[in-house]
């Protein structure tokens, strides 16, 4: 019996990033570390060889993440514009939410995991803030245990 590889879901611009990591990856880097593995071999026994250790771990690196990207984009459903909701929290919705004890406001992307980059403020809807977001309108509130302790949110608006 065939088992079908869940979907995997994907804003546009996440896509994107994907593809071109993954042109990067393929055109570029695989070449790069061909060129190293050649040139290390030019240091004489591989087996002591720590040049060419390093690059077999770099190629070793590179087809892993080139099939990894290749699985993604191969499962890839790109959320249209009409998948975004902005009358409540979801996949893709740009969400402007208010730290409740210091005032400070923070705007994040609702991602799914896989293009998840919390220092570009995309959070994945599987991690604790995009967890406790989900469905939430405009007004409610949030807490979120974390590290430093509870942090509450309001959710001051949505839009996509």
């Amino acid at each position: 019996m065939e088992t079908q590889e869940e979907a995997i879901v994907l804003t546009s611009q996440g896509h994107q990033r994907i593809e071109e990591e993954l042109n990067r990856l393929v055109t570029v880097d695989r070449h790069e570390v061909a060129a190293r593995i050649r040139d290390a071999k030019d240091y004489g026994e591989l087996t002591e060889n720590a040049e060419y250790e390093a690059a077999k771990n770099a190629q070793a690196f590179v087809e892993g993440r080139i099939m990894d990207l290749k699985s993604i984009v191969g499962r890839a459903r790109i959320l249209r514009d009409s998948d975004i909701p902005t009358d409540h929290v979801g996949l893709g919705s740009i969400v402007t939410i208010q730290d409740k004890n210091f005032g400070d406001d923070w705007t994040v992307t609702l991602v799914s995991s896989y293009e998840a980059d919390p220092d570009q403020d995309l959070l994945s809807d599987e991690s604790p803030i995009g967890k406790a977001l989900l469905r939430k309108h405009v007004g409610e509130s949030v807490e979120v245990k974390t590290p430093d302790g509870l942090i509450a949110y309001e959710v001051m608006s949505i839009t996509k």
